[in-house]
């Protein structure tokens, strides 16, 4: 294993000093801190665990027998015996890491864990795992799991750009990390929340390259820095699924981060008015996008350079607006639940095919807009603060519409909820599932009744009306007859009209 080097390749100071010890049951544990770099990580072990070590090294390195305290059977947990044991320990591995400055041997790599966490070693020990295991796991078409850390150092490895077996041991080639890589299908990152395993190491602050993956179809991204996620594009041309969660914070930086290089950019193909600086290629064959848990805040017009999109879910993100989904002309799935919807006016003009639409987890009170998703199958409205069962009437008319789920909502525990909702889809109730509840054929009676019962209410108030109407109409004629009458005896006679019969015309007869 080659010496640690940092990111321009300065070798890196490696140091081990034993902190302190710890009784457990009858034996003391020795308590290893070690650093490389700004890198530091514990390591406990037992005087027994240093014992195996030192005659490994013994036979295989021809190390000085003597330089390793010797055993104490008695008084071997005594304080002061612990504390001097202690400082020859930390002087013992500070001379073997003097004794190999730039290849040490395998057997001191995993005592002191330089295979989980230091550059050099983590390479070699992933390098050796799949010169075993390699093969087979590729002709299983399995997921391959990986950390950002181990991507890290193969990252900080190939920039180096020193030999790519330093310590002569060939299982140990870099090599063969980029052949298995080149010829991958299945890939997911997953680093830790916090710090990972007993180092000060953030994984989700290492940058690392993806381009020496060639054949992805489907890869998965959790718990790492969006922005510091490189080469993923480099993989267009043949991903399929793709989920980024708990590390992006807008949908950009993800699928065009060349964005922020260029003023304006257009899709490849894309006819624009405007004079652009960039062309972007797509991704061509991506159908499934997975971006949920981060913290994304709009989706922005990034959504074009994926058209062959079919499932996209964005829930659990703080997006306050349903836009640029237009662009989606194949998009059939659609998650965005627990965001900061509010209104979903227009959103028939985004999502014209849509069949799935999860919206549960807003802050939704009014459901226009949703009245001419004529493709809606299923649709998800739990958690949100409806109230008014009229709301309903929005998707009552929906063709397609089969499962609705409106649990969580304050009209949920209106009297008879369910009949009143139900009511709503009138002849298609019975084919209608609410709140993933078959509907009973007691439901449907009463669904009926309650149809009847409006369709009465509905004749009633046409009747009213009519009746009002005539009414209405009557009393307007009557008006106009006696305004008529009113301005025949008021206007003054004229030739055109004939005269009034005077009294003495009538006397006459």
């Amino acid at each position: 294993m080659e010496a640690a080097a940092g990111e321009d390749g300065e070798e890196l100071p490696r140091e081990a000093r034993v902190l302190g010890s710890e009784l457990v049951e009858s034996y003391t544990v020795y308590i290893i801190q070690v650093s490389v770099g700004s890198h530091q990580w514990t390591v406990k072990h037992r005087y027994s665990d240093f014992h195996d070590l030192h005659e490994k090294l013994v036979s295989e390195k021809k190390i000085d027998k003597n330089l390793l305290p010797p055993k104490k059977i008695i008084g071997k947990n005594s304080k002061s015996l612990v504390e001097k044991r202690q400082k020859e320990l930390e002087v013992y591995l500070q001379t073997l890491l003097s004794k190999f400055p730039v290849t040490a041997p395998k057997v001191l790599s995993h005592f002191l864990h330089f295979h989980l966490y230091e550059i050099n070693g983590i390479t070699a020990a992933l390098a050796e795992e799949l010169f075993h295991k390699g093969e087979q796991l590729l002709m299983a078409g399995e997921v391959f799991t990986i950390r950002p850390l181990q991507l890290y150092a193969v990252t900080q490895q190939l920039l180096q750009g020193k030999p790519t077996c330093a310590n002569g041991d060939a299982k140990t080639d870099l090599g063969h990390i980029l052949d298995f890589t080149c010829r991958l299908k299945y890939l997911k990152v997953t680093g830790a929340g916090g710090s990972f395993g007993t180092s000060n190491i953030q994984e989700h602050l290492l940058p690392f390259d993806l381009s020496i993956f060639k054949s992805l179809h489907q890869i998965e991204i959790h718990h790492c820095g969006g922005k510091l996620i490189k080469g993923l594009t480099s993989s267009k041309h043949t991903l399929a699924t793709m989920s980024v969660r708990f590390s992006a914070t807008s949908m950009k930086e993800i699928l065009v981060p060349e964005a922020s290089e260029f003023d304006q950019w257009e899709p490849e193909g894309a006819s624009s008015s405007c004079p652009v600086t960039a062309v972007i290629p797509t991704w061509r064959t991506l159908t499934t996008l997975d971006m949920s848990h981060n913290n994304i805040s709009q989706i922005d017009d990034s959504v074009k350079l994926i058209p062959k999109i079919e499932f996209l879910d964005l829930s659990h993100n703080g997006v306050s607006l349903v836009e640029n989904l237009q662009h989606l002309y194949n998009l059939v799935h659609l998650d965005l639940s627990y965001n900061k919807l509010t209104s979903l006016e227009g959103v028939h003009t985004k999502l014209g095919n849509i069949k799935t639409l999860n919206l549960a987890g807003n802050q939704l009170e009014r459901l226009s807009g949703l009245n001419k998703l004529y493709s809606l199958v299923n649709l998800d409205l739990s958690n949100n603060t409806i109230e008014q069962i009229d709301e309903v009437k929005n998707i009552g008319s929906l063709p397609c519409l089969e499962k609705v789920i409106l649990s969580s909502n304050p009209l949920s525990i209106i009297p008879d909820y369910r009949t009143k909702v139900l009511a709503q889809f009138g002849d298609r109730a019975s084919e209608v599932c609410l709140d993933n509840i078959v509907t009973t054929e007691k439901e449907l009676d009463t669904v009926e009744v309650l149809k009847a019962i409006q369709k009465a209410k509905e004749v009633k108030y046409k009747l009213s009306n009519s009746d009002k109407k005539i009414s209405e109409d009557s009393r307007l004629t009557a008006a106009s007859s006696k305004s008529n009458c009113s301005s025949l005896t008021v206007r003054p006679s004229s030739p055109s009209l004939p005269r009034p019969v005077s009294s003495s015309q009538g006397n006459h007869k």
